[in-house]
């Protein structure tokens, strides 16, 4: 056996023990869970999302478009030709 020593914010040491006492377990028999299925998985077990709900990709990919549309700044005289526009790509 080794020792793992993780730093962490204590309000969330203490809600994740509580929310795990209730499943029966332990911090450290979780945590040995977790290093389990990413040795099962090869990557992290779950899907990563950000703040937004999005995965990093869907966020990156979103900021180049919201980027190349601001660079672009096409101005139209109305929303029917902005529609026609969109309808042309």
């Amino acid at each position: 056996m080794t020792t793992i020593q993780v730093r962490t914010n204590q309000k969330t040491k203490r809600t994740a023990q509580h929310i795990l006492e209730k499943l029966g377990l332990d911090l450290s028999t979780a945590i040995n869970i977790y290093l389990v299925q990413i040795i099962e998985k090869q990557g992290i077990p779950f899907e990563v999302i950000t703040e937004n709900g999005l995965t990093p990709e869907e966020e990156l990919s979103i900021l180049k478009d919201v980027a190349s549309a601001q660079r672009s700044r096409k101005n139209y005289a109305s929303s029917k030709a902005m529609h026609k526009a969109i309808l042309k790509r």
